[in-house]
């Protein structure tokens, strides 16, 4: 799995910036775009998967060997835990299964949350930041508006657009449908939040990455 800082190309970064950019001399709406790693580390998830591993390892590894006991089996899935382990922390998408759909949904809405507030888009003088965050490892995209722009636009709105974002992810489109996602924002910030002419630049164009 590529990682967040490599995801898009140097060339695909600038059209993202350039797209932002643009779409910002319509509105005084700010517009975040944000990438991580993974939202979670999904320890629980981890562990499962590691003992259901190890527990089938070590069936396979008993009748192979004709030597099926509680006596044999049990110090098998505790030496075979630890390597299925290793192979889990790897491999993170084989976390995927074991967590849930209802977990990596919560998952990537509180990073979500979090990265709003840690990157300042509260701070905005209208309160109109948007971040548009995408968390590679789960394949999801979760848009959030701050509390201006919520007053004025329906969360089902941002909810369409992240899922428009994330067919995009799975389809390999992702530069492509990214920046059609922000022009979507800001035709829609425009009808609300026309630009102003003495609206300055709040927030940074360029695509924010962290692990």
């Amino acid at each position: 799995m590529k990682r967040a800082e490599e995801f898009f190309t140097p060339k695909e970064r600038e059209r993202v910036r350039a797209a932002v950019a643009e779409t910002e001399r319509g509105t005084s709406g700010e517009i975040a775009t944000m990438v991580v790693d993974a939202s979670d580390s999904y320890r629980e998830a981890e562990i499962l998967g590691a003992v259901l591993l190890s527990g089938l390892l070590s069936v396979i590894v008993a009748v192979t060997i004709h030597h099926v006991t509680i006596w044999s089996y049990i110090p098998l899935v505790v030496l075979l835990y630890f390597p299925s382990w290793y192979l889990f922390r790897r491999a993170p998408r084989l976390k995927l299964p074991f967590a849930g759909r209802r977990r990596l949904a919560e998952a990537v809405r509180e990073r979500a949350v979090r990265a709003f507030y840690e990157k300042g888009l509260y701070r905005t003088r209208e309160e109109t930041g948007i971040l548009i965050f995408i968390s590679l490892l789960e394949h999801k995209v979760w848009i959030l508006g701050d509390r201006g722009i919520n007053k004025k636009i329906d969360p089902r709105f941002w909810q369409e657009l992240a899922a428009q974002l994330a067919r995009g992810l799975r389809e390999g489109r992702a530069c492509d449908v990214l920046c059609s996602v922000v022009a979507g924002c800001g035709a829609e910030l425009a009808r609300h939040f026309p630009h102003r002419a003495d609206d300055v630049n709040e927030l940074q164009d360029e695509i924010l990455t962290e692990r």
